[in-house]
C-alpha cells in the first residue's frame, strides 16, 4: 500500500479529542470531522490520520472504550460519505482500538509508542497485513517533557527504532509495511529536535520510509518567539521542505494546503537536481 513511495505523501491530522494541543475539541462532532476530512483531501492530503487520544505533553491516557467511541463513528462516516478508497490511519497505541478501527475501514496503524505500550498491536498489524508506523518516544505523554535527556539523540533514537523494527519483523510484519518516525517533540528538548531535523538523512538511510511530524510543535514557537500553535504554519512548512530534500516520504500535518505546496515545490527542486 505504501511500499515504494515516490513523491512524498501528506497525512492530514484529524483529532477526535477535547484536549489536543492545537485543535482539541474542534472535531468532536462526527459531521464536522467528516467535513474537515473532506477539506483536507481537497487541499491535497493523501492520508487522514484519526486519533481519539491526545498525546500532547502532560496529557492523560484515554482507555480503549473511550477512544473507540470517538473514532469509530468518524471512520465509518468517512467511508460512507466521502470515499471507500481514501487512506485512513488510526493513531493509537492500543491493539483493541487498532483492530476495531481496521475492521471499520482504517488501512494503517500509527503508534506513537512504536509498539511498546501494547505489544499486541504489532500482531494486529501483522494479522491484517497493514502498514505500521513505529514512532520513537521517551517516556509517556504525561511526563515525557519533565526532564528528557540524551547523550547522543540521533544515535539513541535510531537504535530504539531499530529495536522496534526488529520486534515488528519478529511478529510477522512485512518489511515493506514498516514506516519509522523519529518522534519530534516526544520526550525531546529543543536542541534534541533540532539535531534530529539536522540529521534526517540518518533515518532515511535505514531504507525504511520515514514519517516526519513537526506540525505546530512548541519548539519552533520558542525559536520564532510565538506562543500560539496556529501561528506556526510557515515554520512547519519550512521543516516539510527540508524533509523532502532529505528524503522523508510522509508528513503528518494540521495545515494541509500550505504543506502540500511545500512538498510540491521542494519535490520539483529535488527532481531538477537529478537532471
Amino acid at each position: 500500500m505504501l511500499a515504494n513511495i515516490s513523491k512524498p505523501l501528506i497525512m492530514g491530522i484529524l483529532n477526535i479529542t477535547p484536549d489536543s494541543f492545537s485543535d482539541g475539541g474542534q472535531y468532536s462532532d462526527v459531521q464536522r470531522a467528516v467535513q474537515h476530512a473532506q477539506r483536507m483531501l481537497a487541499e491535497g492530503a493523501d492520508i487522514i490520520d484519526i486519533g481519539g487520544e491526545s498525546t500532547r505533553p502532560g496529557s492523560e491516557a484515554v482507555n480503549a472504550e473511550q477512544q473507540l467511541e470517538r473514532v469509530l463513528p468518524v471512520i465509518i462516516a468517512i467511508r460512507q460519505q466521502v470515499s471507500r478508497d481514501v487512506l485512513i490511519s488510526i493513531d493509537t497505541t492500543l491493539s483493541t482500538v487498532a483492530q476495531a478501527a481496521l475492521l471499520a475501514g482504517a488501512n494503517i496503524i500509527n503508534d506513537v509508542s512504536g509498539g511498546q505500550d501494547d505489544p499486541l498491536i504489532l500482531s494486529v498489524a501483522a494479522q491484517y497485513n497493514v502498514p505500521m508506523i513505529l514512532m520513537h518516544s521517551q517516556g509517556k505523554p504525561k511526563t515525557m517533557q519533565d526532564n528528557p535527556h540524551y547523550d547522543d539523540v540521533v544515535a539513541e533514537v535510531y537504535a530504539l527504532l531499530q529495536q522496534r523494527i526488529n520486534a515488528a519483523l519478529n511478529v510477522g510484519i512485512k518489511a515493506d509495511n514498516i514506516i519509522i518516525d523519529p518522534g519530534i517533540g516526544f520526550g525531546k528538548r529543543k536542541q534534541d529536535n533540532l539535531q534530529l531535523l539536522a540529521h534526517l538523512q540518518t533515518f532515511v538511510d535505514s531504507g525504511y520510509p520515514v514519517l516526519l511530524g513537526t506540525s505546530r510543535k512548541r519548539f519552533m514557537g520558542s525559536i520564532c518567539q510565538l506562543s500560539e500553535p496556529h501561528e506556526l504554519v510557515t515554520a512547519t512548512a519550512v521543516t516539510t521542505a527540508l524533509g523532502v530534500m532529505a528524503g522523508i516520504k510522509l508528513f503528518r500535518v494540521h495545515d494541509v494546503k500550505e504543506n502540500r505546496q511545500a512538498v510540491d515545490v521542494a519535490w520539483a527542486i529535488k527532481q531538477a537536481i537529478k537532471q
